[in-house]
């Protein structure tokens, strides 16, 4: 039998009418981030990309190490964080107080362990904070266009505008301080950030095929922001939530020191460091181990926000697989 081009058409074994060339061509619809064995041999090698760099994998092992041990401080600790003996008071380093003791006598290691613990703690919550309010503001912002874009971007630019600590302070000072008054405006400061990283992505996203094909069919927009907007911009996000938490650390600290943040007889490191000015000359200790604790806690998260950046981002991917085959 012939059709109207003078082509035989070949009938098929089962007897059924033979799809048209031009329709077998077309590809059912598909996002990049649909599972497949494609995309978990993808995964495999990012994991094994991940665990072969030594910093990352240095970085991250410590970084998990703090905060198991900030998790377990309470029954980890030698003393209690207010314990005060006076007969021991700026006593060095020993093998009773491990990081030597503070002008009212109490353990250093036992308040450096409680106060890891409230840090990460603040840290957390404040950057989940500024994740869960800036990403859909960002992703609605960059998906939407238009009006919307342009009056959320112009809260952003206003925001960014004032200092990270600075805007902090202004927020803790109108609010009493305190643990959640840092959390809440931490999250506030960050938010923006968050904001800008998932708008710029969506961007990039939404004019993509996947997603316009999706448009054509009559996809409702809330459903292809779920379904293939958000999970192609995760990369950007783990990353910039893993730098987030590093400056989250850095800006409790600082607002501690200023007296703002936790407030005594609880102890955090920027507190800590407060405490330790009048006696930097005669008991070194008391600033170096909080100092230690911030500079290796941010150092290991920055570290390993640098290793997922070269993993999750194609162009920083690549050129770790270069340098890893040369």
């Amino acid at each position: 039998m012939s059709d109207t081009t003078g082509h035989e058409s070949a009938p098929s074994a089962h007897g059924t009418t033979p799809v048209p060339p031009a329709a077998a061509s077309i590809p059912p619809e598909k996002s990049p981030a649909s599972a497949g064995p494609a995309d978990d041999s993808g995964r495999v090698a990012a994991w094994r990309l991940l665990a072969g760099n030594p910093v990352t994998l240095i970085s991250g092992i410590a970084l998990a190490v703090i905060v198991l041990v900030s998790v377990l401080a309470p029954w980890v600790a030698p003393y209690g964080i207010n314990d005060v003996n006076v007969v021991d008071a700026l006593q060095g380093p020993s093998g009773t107080h491990w990081f030597g003791t503070d002008d009212l006598g109490r353990d250093i290691f036992s308040r450096v362990l409680i106060a890891g613990g409230t840090s990460l703690r603040i840290a957390l919550v404040s950057v989940a904070f500024a994740f869960v309010v800036g990403v859909p503001v960002g992703i609605v912002s960059g998906y939407t266009g238009g009006i919307l874009d342009t009056v959320l971007m112009r809260v952003v630019d206003v925001m960014f505008a004032f200092p990270v600590l600075l805007l902090a302070l202004a927020i803790v000072a109108i609010l009493e301080p305190g643990e959640l008054t840092t959390m809440l405006a931490i999250g506030i400061v960050y938010t923006p950030i968050f904001a800008r990283v998932a708008r710029a992505s969506t961007l990039s996203v939404r004019v993509e095929p996947y997603v316009q094909v999706s448009q054509t069919m009559g996809t409702p927009a809330r459903t292809i922001l779920v379904r293939h907007v958000l999970p192609n911009i995760t990369g950007p996000i783990v990353v910039q939530t893993s730098l987030s938490l590093a400056f989250a650390i850095l800006s409790e600290a600082a607002l501690s020191f200023l007296g703002l943040g936790i407030q005594p007889p609880d102890p955090s490191w920027g507190g800590m460091l407060f405490n330790a000015q009048g006696f930097i000359s005669q008991a070194w200790w008391m600033s170096i181990f909080p100092g230690a604790a911030i500079f290796v806690t941010v150092l290991a998260c920055n570290l390993l926000g640098d290793g997922l950046r070269d993993v999750l981002d194609p162009k920083q991917r690549t050129l770790a697989e270069q340098r890893r085959m040369r």
